[in-house]
């Protein structure tokens, strides 16, 4: 039997209506169905973290839900982090530090990070390495990482005081 179910939620900003079977997963969903593809599908255990998106805010693994779970949510990708011209200031941070060697593990990695500088909770090695330590990398090492998130932690705490303009303020 092919159930489906009527969803209704926004993604990136974009209220979204569909029909859905009702055991799609949600990762499925983003990527098939929105042609989201930087959701990636690692594990598919909810172990590696690849498929990390935000969910009304806060990190969830999109491979251990179905699509019909986010009815009524609000839910951000890597593409809704994005700015459509170019990097965002985490994004070149992780750039400018090589926290990156195959790519495949980066979205979730900067979702997770996002959800971790959002909180504003004090930004040092330690919390980093705690804040990220449900996403798997198997090419860096970590310490790229580590020093990637940091860098934009102080580049926040620093534009929050005044010490450095916000990006496009005037």
């Amino acid at each position: 039997m092919n159930e489906t179910h009527s969803i209704d939620l926004v993604v990136n900003g974009q209220v979204v209506s569909r029909q859905v079977p009702a055991r799609l997963l949600l990762a499925d969903f983003l990527r098939q169905d929105l042609g989201l593809t930087g959701t990636h599908v690692g594990c598919e255990h909810g172990v590696c973290g690849a498929c990390t998106i935000l969910l009304n805010g806060e990190t969830a693994r999109a491979c251990l839900m179905f699509a019909v779970q986010a009815q009524g949510c609000e839910l951000t990708t890597i593409e809704g982090l994005t700015p459509e011209d170019g990097l965002s200031p985490l994004q070149q941070s992780f750039c400018g530090h090589h926290a990156m060697q195959c790519g495949f593990c980066t979205p979730g990695m900067i979702v997770t990070a996002e959800a971790f500088l959002a909180r504003g909770e004090p930004v040092d090695a330690e919390s980093v390495r705690e804040a990220m330590s449900g996403n798997i990398c198997r090419c860096t090492g970590y310490l790229p990482i580590v020093e990637a998130v940091m860098e934009e932690g102080r580049r926040r705490n620093l534009e929050s005081s005044g010490a450095i303009d916000r990006p496009g303020a005037k």
